[in-house]
């Protein structure tokens, strides 16, 4: 598969400086890329040293300047490179039908072109949208519906009534529509309360390993439009999350949570339950939020607190046996002049 650069940069919609009729036939980073190979250059750090590096051409920033040829110059360097990669590295197609040894319950209706794997367990009045893959092991349970162009990865297991949209991307080992952890207690023993509600998940959502993503209570848990997990991301019952909102690996949200649209919830945050996080709110890792935050805010540590501020605590702490020392000093310094003033 190859290109010429004219080719490429009506691809990414850049702007080209060098030959249009260079030939390029593969993708690959700064520092291994050859002469076949188209790679890119974003920050400044590897800007300096555009040099040095041995690709036949390099996507760069819009506003960057240089003598060297075979520039794409775009607005995002980093997202005209991954459109690139996609072509020239599209995902294995999968073979279309269902084999022989995956079990279909009954009522079962898909669309066109669909690939269906071996020990796929689906369940009663399950639907399937045009062109959905299900990899081996996949489990789909009673009146579960999935639109287009979805790829399910081995072993996840979508539960009873649970609604998946289009182009959604479900990585290896989730489970979608687990009971959410609710229980009634008369202050000894705990009485489990039915989770009667359903997880919805919306258009262009990709979904990491081993995600587990609860059913409500009642209603639905909803994972809205272009959001992104990681892997090993814990979802509580009858949360909602926003559209194009980014959660990171170990992240653990607990019950009734909204989190507004575009957030970024880095790793290993945990959330308490029935907070509501705004839009665009930027969340840092490990952080342990015990109160809602407007929309907006970057927040760090545990409990949280405006970044700025975080970031002069961590200065003071490696200096606390320093400071402790001082007190205890200005202590008896001033016991001493206590003492002799009476």
């Amino acid at each position: 598969m190859e290109l010429t650069l004219s080719a490429l940069c009506k691809m990414v919609g850049g702007i080209l400086y060098g030959d249009p009729d260079t030939v390029i036939r593969g993708a690959a980073p700064f520092d291994g890329a050859t002469l076949s190979d188209v790679t890119f250059a974003a920050t400044p750090g590897f800007l300096k040293k555009i040099d040095q590096t041995g690709a036949g051409a390099v996507i760069v920033p819009e506003s960057f300047e240089s003598d060297r040829k075979n520039l794409i110059r775009v607005q995002n360097p980093q997202l005209a490179f991954a459109k690139v990669l996609t072509h020239f590295y599209p995902p294995s197609a999968s073979s279309e039908g269902i084999h022989p040894q995956a079990g279909i319950g009954e009522y079962f209706s898909c669309g066109r072109r669909v690939s269906i794997g071996s020990h796929c367990v689906i369940g009663n009045h399950v639907t399937l949208g045009d062109r959905v893959t299900l990899h081996p092991g996949v489990v789909i349970a009673d009146q579960v519906s999935i639109g287009d162009d979805v790829i399910i990865y081995p072993n996840v297991s979508i539960l009873e009534r649970c609604v998946i949209g289009n182009r959604v991307i479900i990585h290896a080992g989730t489970v979608i529509g687990s009971d959410g952890f609710g229980f009634a207690t008369d202050g000894t023993t705990y009485t489990k309360i039915p989770q009667t509600g359903f997880v919805q998940i919306d258009d262009d959502v990709e979904i990491g390993a081993n995600n587990t993503i609860d059913r409500a209570a009642f209603g639905k848990t909803w994972i809205k439009q272009g959001v992104k997990t990681d892997n090993l991301v814990q979802i509580a019952h009858n949360v909602t999350i926003g559209e194009n909102s980014v959660i990171v690996a170990q992240v653990g949200i607990a019950g009734s949570v909204t989190v507004g649209r575009n957030a970024v919830i880095a790793g290993q945050v945990g959330i308490a339950g029935h907070l509501t996080i705004g839009d665009r709110v930027t969340i840092g890792p490990q952080a342990g939020i015990a109160k809602s935050i407007p929309s907006g805010e970057v927040v760090s540590g545990s409990p949280e607190m405006p970044h700025r501020i975080w970031l002069r605590v961590q200065q003071i702490i490696p200096r606390l046996p320093e400071l402790k020392k001082k007190v205890s000093e200005l202590e008896k310094r001033l016991k001493k002049v206590e003492s002799q003033r009476k």
